[in-house]
């Protein structure tokens, strides 16, 4: 079976990785604005992310962590 395409709802809120993305935004000097215009989407999403209502796929956690100049594993370690 293939892999939803397109936006995911995460299964649970995940505000721990939403804490840390708000983290690694806020140190890197970037608004929600900005970091959205940074990685190609809505404020919404990144505002879902950092409340935990949206799971991002690999690809846009892996333009966010660059964008932040952080790992991926550091915004989304289980």
């Amino acid at each position: 079976m293939a892999p939803p395409s397109g936006p995911v709802r995460a299964t649970e809120a995940d505000g721990a990785a939403g804490t840390r993305i708000r983290v690694a935004r806020k140190e890197a000097g970037l608004t929600q604005q900005g970091l959205s215009a940074a990685v190609g989407v809505s404020r919404q999403t990144i505002i879902a992310m950092e409340t935990g209502d949206y799971a991002p796929s690999v690809y846009l956690a892996i333009k966010i962590s660059r964008a932040l100049g952080v790992t991926v594993e550091s915004l989304w370690d289980a």
